[in-house]
């Protein structure tokens, strides 16, 4: 068989990664949160016809002859820049401005997300929309006293309570975490990374602090996926991916004609 048919069907491969990829991206345009994924690709390993030879002899040196084998995939990146934040008005809408991530626990697991639109459970713990708890800066769930007058949460992350005697009292102290390398961590699905094996482990403090960004209550911070941006890299998989197909009729082509030599 030609090597260029297996080289066509490589790149068709890769294509349908790249659009599947941009897909999600599309699909997740309005998630809060959210971070853009994108594919890279790498040549494979290519066949040796001849080697380099130096100078010598009379003779220059010559350069290596070598056919390449096609392209594979190299990495699905997810892409950790800041989203714009969205202005809703709403106390428990909690947008990071800068880096971090809200601490988010379930029993033992404890989980990380940018998605800031938390909720008051029957007993006034804050939750997310999966009845995850939001962690405070010593990892305990952070409590709304049921006969609060009012509450507030302020840029550094303190929970002000006004209780039913007009006394201001903080509460809490949302914690966020930062990674050495947020790009190694591990989408959970519903929001939520895990901490893996190139993420480094969790550096835990609060906002504003050890480089980490402020909150800004009363906003959520939009997916960072840009649509324009995703319908030119759909194009550019659609060309390629015909490209990759016109390859493999070609060779199917040239293989007919050596069929056909024998009649």
């Amino acid at each position: 068989m030609l090597r260029s048919m297996y080289s066509g069907i490589s790149g068709m491969n890769n294509m349908q990664t790249k659009l599947d990829t941009i897909g999600n991206n599309i699909a997740n345009v309005n998630t809060f949160g959210f971070k853009k994924g994108r594919t890279t690709f790498k040549d494979m390993v290519s066949q040796q016809i001849a080697g380099a030879s130096g100078p010598g002899g009379g003779l220059g040196g010559t350069n290596p002859r070598q056919v390449g084998l096609g392209s594979q995939l190299a990495t699905i990146d997810t892409i950790h820049t800041q989203g714009s934040l969205q202005n809703t008005n709403r106390e428990l809408d909690l947008g990071i401005s800068g880096d971090g991530y809200f601490r988010l626990g379930e029993g033992d697991n404890t989980f990380y997300s940018r998605a800031g639109n938390f909720y008051l459970d029957s007993e006034g713990n804050i939750v997310n929309s999966d009845g995850l708890y939001l962690l405070d800066d010593a990892g305990d769930i952070i409590n709304i006293p049921p006969n609060s007058q009012s509450f507030s949460i302020s840029q550094t992350g303190n929970v002000n309570v006004i209780d039913d005697e007009g006394v201001l009292d903080t509460v809490a102290t949302i914690s966020l975490a930062f990674f050495a390398n947020p790009e190694g961590l591990q989408k959970e699905g519903s929001n939520l990374y895990q901490v893996s094996a190139n993420s480094g482990e969790p550096v835990v403090t609060t906002p504003g602090m050890d480089g980490t960004g402020t909150l800004v209550a009363g906003t959520l911070e939009m997916s960072n996926v840009d649509l324009s941006a995703e319908f030119t890299e759909m194009i550019v998989a659609q060309r390629a991916f015909q490209a990759n197909t016109r390859i493999i009729t070609t060779s199917d082509e040239i293989l007919q004609e050596l069929v056909n030599l024998k009649r």
